[in-house]
């Protein structure tokens, strides 16, 4: 069994639609002070943009997601 963790960034473009970018095995702990001081570099940044060529505008949401992984042989 393993234990996946991602930091996920959800961002608002300028048309309106919401973009997210996910970070695996993020740094813990999760400091949210810092997490929108970096979403808001991003954004300022104006680097990214999504598949309809607009840059991240705000913020939105961001959440630290947590999945358990079993394998199976199937031998």
């Amino acid at each position: 069994m393993q234990i996946l963790k991602t930091l996920e960034l959800h961002f608002v473009t300028g048309g309106g639609k919401t973009a997210r970018l996910t970070i695996e095995q993020p740094q813990e702990p999760i400091h949210p002070k810092d997490v929108k001081n970096a979403m808001q570099s991003i954004i300022d940044s104006g680097v990214f943009i999504d598949s309809e060529g607009n840059t991240y505008e705000e913020m939105k949401a961001a959440r630290l997601v947590e999945r358990t992984v079993t394998e199976y042989s199937l031998d």
